[in-house]
């Protein structure tokens, strides 16, 4: 059994590690990429208005096991970029990430968004496939893209 709630200051530090041994295990440990952003270890610092959440996912003992979030995207109009979908290990090959897609996907409808932006890259092959089966279609590279190290982009019409 796995339970939502809202990012807290208290998570910041688990957090960041799940997301740095998921970039690292996938050789993303590199410039261009989350793992080397200042608000990594922060961030509940950035998330928390309403259009920008985030959301961890905790096993049944309460340990945090993984986390998604979302952020307006103002380059295209009503649009939220899906955000950080990261799993511990423990956590990965029960179907959860797309529990987690759908889950933050129905939080950006209730604030608005109409469609759902991403951005990932090669490597991260798992991650492709549940995005591409949970609807999202590929797109050319915005110009307006943060990490330079991201290859894929996405779009969802919700």
């Amino acid at each position: 059994m796995y339970n939502f709630r809202i990012l807290n200051k208290a998570d910041d530090k688990a957090l960041a590690a799940i997301i740095r041994s998921n970039l690292k295990n996938h050789k993303l440990d590199i410039p261009g990429t989350v793992y080397f952003d200042d608000g990594l270890d922060h961030l509940s610092e950035f998330y928390g208005t309403e259009d920008k959440k985030y959301y961890v996912l905790e096993d049944e003992k309460g340990n945090l096991v993984g986390g998604i979030g979302y952020a307006k995207f103002p380059p295209m109009e009503d649009t939220a970029e899906l955000q950080k979908l990261y799993l511990a290990d423990s956590a990965k090959g029960e179907g959860l990430g797309y529990k987690m897609i759908s889950y933050v996907e129905e939080r950006m409808k209730e604030y608005g968004f109409r469609k759902s932006y991403l951005e990932t890259h090669d490597n991260l092959q798992a991650a492709i496939h549940i995005y591409q089966k949970s609807g999202y279609k590929e797109i050319e590279r915005p110009k307006e893209v943060v990490h330079s190290a991201m290859n894929r982009f996405f779009l969802k019409d919700m």
